[in-house]
């Protein structure tokens, strides 16, 4: 997990080099993606909520509107994972729309959501300040993950015939490759989409978003410490396919084992 430190006032609120490739994100976000549902409205006032904006153009291509909120809450996601939305920072909805190229009302409206998850927090006037963790937040995610899905993964590892566990191989193989090029966001996803296909065998609907709502909160940056280093993103990945092998194996030792040690991990 990259994990920036960072103090209020470090540097100005928003500066494109703060944030690089917020366009590449964008650019790379499934255009078949359905958002969560919450609407606003397109001709809202930029300022309505205190923020102070100029007149913006309108998005570069003609896309439904709750598309490209979604594909800015993707974008966002993954620079907040990668780092690039740095803890403790304050980001303006209309100088990051810029960056998009976009209004302000799509990305306040993604702001809005990721407050809800909780990783960021609305500051008045001003715009949205990125969440500060530390490793106990961390490690009580880790912990309360383990509690749902080592007992259910013990169980499936005793139930689910070893063909079905194959066909879980190349979401295996996913994360491997995002690691062995470094990319932390597609790391991210490709981590999480393993884990969803993992307990969702469980039937459990329920049980599977929760759970993703869990892994992808550990996935933020902490206040402060090291990036995570390509290496330690492989052998992340590499339990993955371990666990897969053990899965098949019906080695409840090894599955347990290994479920625990991968939430302590890089990314897990």
């Amino acid at each position: 997990m990259e994990q920036g430190s960072a103090r209020e006032g470090a540097r100005p609120a928003y500066a494109p080099e703060a944030f690089p490739h917020a366009s590449g994100y964008a650019a790379r976000v499934p255009q078949d993606r359905v958002p969560e549902q919450a609407r606003g409205r397109q001709g809202e006032e930029e300022g309505a909520r205190g923020e102070h904006t100029h007149s913006e153009p309108p998005a570069p291509r003609a896309v439904r509107r709750h598309s490209v909120r979604g594909q800015i809450l993707d974008a966002l996601r993954a620079a907040l994972v990668d780092g690039e939305l740095v803890p403790g920072q304050v980001y303006s909805a209309p100088a990051l729309g810029a960056r998009f190229g976009v209004s302000a009302t799509p990305v306040r409206e993604a702001m809005q959501r990721l407050a809800v998850e909780g990783a960021v927090e609305v500051v008045p006037n001003r715009g949205f300040r990125v969440t500060e963790r530390g490793p106990r937040e961390l490690a009580e995610l880790a912990e309360v993950r383990a509690l749902i899905e080592v007992p259910v993964m013990l169980s499936l590892a005793r139930t689910v015939p070893a063909h079905r566990w194959s066909v879980l191989r190349p979401l295996a193989e996913a994360t491997v490759a995002a690691a062995a090029v470094g990319d932390r966001a597609a790391y991210a996803e490709s981590d999480r989409a393993f884990h969803r296909a993992v307990l969702t065998l469980s039937g459990n609907e329920q049980l599977v978003t929760i759970a993703d709502e869990l892994h992808r909160r550990s996935q933020w940056p902490l206040v402060a410490g090291p990036a995570t280093r390509r290496a330690e993103l492989l052998a992340d990945a590499a339990e993955h396919t371990a666990l897969l092998d053990a899965l098949i194996a019906q080695d409840l030792t090894v599955v347990q084992a290994l479920v625990r040690e991968h939430f302590t991990g890089a990314d897990g």
